[in-house]
């Protein structure tokens, strides 16, 4: 089916059916097609879309409209597996190169981008500055450069990955070829910052608001903490709900929680690897959920997404 790719690509002539053709769907969110439009046009774009707003069907469905490679920078090993399989799914051909993996196994995620028609390649930036992608990337040929979570450039940039201040170096060997800076996360100060850094061309921004319609918020006088998390599961719930609480606390949940018959969702995360969860069900049907994920994946959210 994979080798298929390149033929079925030629022949999708619209967003919109390479849209259809890969992911189900018919029409794009808004924002989505401004924004392949423009890359596609060849113009620097920086997309300000929130969580959940598809940015990354933006740089996708860019890059499968053209003949050739994206490469996705990315900070995160976890994003990068999850994207890769989530395209390789969808028989799409996808690779990623991260720290862990041996010199055979990067020579020949470098050679499929090569030679075996690969459509996408995630790396972190801190690859960039490496001698072996630096010798290969020319030997690619390469449609789209896409910068997913790029308000790290700002955020980390200046402390403590100062790779991501580095990642324009990149344009000296590809000079021709665009760049999707995304981020659901930015000031008007991020924003100017991420534009310089990159050294677009001119600003272009496009901006989607970040009203979550499906989400409330309410504040209310503190209680203990069980208290309050007991009262809130009492009544049924078709959501689920999230818990921030230390790892070495979560041990003691199953028993406070067996006599109310929840489904408790435990989430254990290594910021390098992707989260492992582990359901434990209390015994009984009751639909309410609490994940439990612990502090360290609080800061991730907070910190990089």
């Amino acid at each position: 089916m994979e080798m298929k790719f390149s033929y079925l690509a030629a022949a999708m002539t619209t967003y919109e059916e390479i849209l259809q053709h890969y992911w189900g769907y018919a029409k794009f969110r808004p924002l989505q097609q401004e924004i392949i439009e423009s890359v596609c046009q060849g113009n620097d774009t920086l997309g300000l879309m929130p969580t959940g707003g598809g940015k990354s069907i933006t740089f996708q469905v860019a890059a499968l409209s053209k003949p050739g490679l994206c490469i996705v920078i990315t900070p995160l090993i976890a994003l990068m597996k999850d994207q890769v399989d989530n395209l390789r799914r969808r028989q799409i051909k996808a690779t990623a190169v991260y720290s862990g993996m041996t010199n055979t196994e990067i020579d020949i995620a470098f050679n499929n981008c090569i030679l075996g028609d690969y459509k996408f390649l995630y790396i972190s930036p801190e690859r960039l500055k490496t001698q072996r992608f630096i010798q290969v990337v020319t030997q690619m040929s390469v449609n789209l450069i896409a910068v997913d979570e790029s308000h790290c450039i700002s955020q980390w940039g200046y402390d403590f990955r100062p790779s991501y201040l580095e990642i324009a170096n990149i344009r000296e060997i590809l000079p021709k070829v665009p760049i999707l800076a995304l981020t659901a996360t930015a000031t008007p100060d991020v924003v100017d910052d991420i534009q310089e850094k990159l050294h677009f061309k001119a600003k272009n921004v496009f901006s989607k608001s970040f009203e979550r319609k499906n989400l409330t918020y309410s504040v209310s006088r503190k209680m203990t903490k069980w208290g309050r998390c007991c009262k809130f599961v009492e009544t049924p719930q078709e959501r689920a709900s999230c818990m921030w609480q230390h790892e070495r606390k979560q041990k003691k949940l199953p028993m406070y929680f067996s006599k109310m018959a929840l489904w408790l969702i435990f989430t254990t995360v290594d910021l390098m690897q992707q989260p492992v969860q582990k359901n434990r069900n209390c015994g009984c049907a009751r639909q309410t959920k609490l994940w439990f994920p612990p502090m360290r994946l609080e800061w991730a959210l907070t910190s990089q997404m």
